[in-house]
């Protein structure tokens, strides 16, 4: 059975990024719902093809039918070797819409919320051996404000960190409902949901190492991505876009610029704007989760 996912935030814009040649070769690194995916089948010709990756098994039931279409079952940091084994490469342009999909919000059994109780999951491959909770009970006081302050920037991360592992010496936290419940004595009073937003947002990312597989996506998109080919990257929060913006600007992940002997930049994309594109009102009225979303585009030189 399919699943419910919400509309493909930026769609027009993303497909505009990728100014797609029917008979060219893209990637779809982050499948989910399958609605980027269609769009760019449509605009393909008989002889395109695209590849989606997913390492989520709930997004596998959406694989499309169409024999210009290949699900990779995998996580998108593996990129490479996959578009070598399935003879893909040099490809014409790659889109990843970061973060979660609306469906892991929704389902209370996925851990990612904090609207719904449910294990303490978060895991985006279920075939991973560590959730939220083992990260929880078991790293010490300094290790989860380094999480924390990192991933979420939460303020005061090691006074959280110490409320949480206070909580845990009474009794294992395994629900989310019993993390917001061990949040409960440092959680700000004003901005409540903002506050365990950030820790569910941190928590996320360490238990999935995000952002290891942007930055190795990142690295092997100059390797797989042929010259004049696109490089499309939606994310949504200032972590990944602080990434993404660094390496389209100088093909280093912490911004460092490198120079020719001519004194020329050389970098391996060049940036399709400085600024990154946000969704308009009424698209954020429709889907509030495109609130945050920031999409940047470049150009393999």
């Amino acid at each position: 059975m399919a699943h419910e996912y919400h509309d493909p935030v930026l769609l027009q814009a993303c497909l505009e990024g990728l100014n797609i040649r029917p008979d060219g070769v893209y990637v779809d690194a982050t499948f989910g719902g399958g609605g980027h995916s269609k769009a760019i089948l449509e605009r393909l010709g008989p002889f395109g093809h695209l590849v989606a990756f997913d390492r989520d098994r709930d997004a596998w039931k959406n694989a499309l039918r169409d024999e210009r279409f290949t699900l990779v079952k995998a996580d998108f940091r593996w990129l490479k070797n996959h578009l070598r084994y399935l003879h893909m490469l040099p490809i014409d342009g790659l889109l990843a819409d970061l973060g979660v999909s609306s469906h892991q919000f929704d389902t209370g059994a996925r851990g990612f919320s904090i609207r719904h109780d449910g294990p303490l999951d978060m895991r985006m491959d279920r075939r991973a051996k560590r959730t939220a909770a083992d990260l929880v009970n078991s790293y010490d006081e300094v290790r989860l404000a380094g999480v924390l302050g990192n991933y979420g920037e939460v303020q005061g991360a090691m006074r959280v960190a110490r409320a949480i592992v206070k909580a845990r010496s009474a009794r294992r936290i395994g629900t989310t409902y019993e993390l917001i419940a061990a949040l409960d004595p440092v959680t700000p009073k004003r901005d409540e949901s903002a506050f365990r937003a950030q820790v569910f947002q941190a928590l996320r990312i360490a238990v999935n190492d995000e952002l290891g597989s942007l930055e190795a996506l990142l690295k092997q998109s100059a390797q797989v991505i042929k010259p004049g080919g696109a490089l499309v990257v939606m994310s949504y929060h200032s972590l990944e876009d602080r990434l993404v913006k660094n390496w389209m600007r100088s093909g280093d992940l912490g911004g460092v610029e490198t120079k020719d002997l001519y004194g020329n930049r050389t970098r391996p994309f060049d940036p399709s704007s400085n600024k990154a594109r946000q969704p308009d009102e009424e698209e954020t009225a429709r889907n509030p989760r495109a609130r945050s979303a920031r999409l940047r585009t470049a150009i393999r030189t």
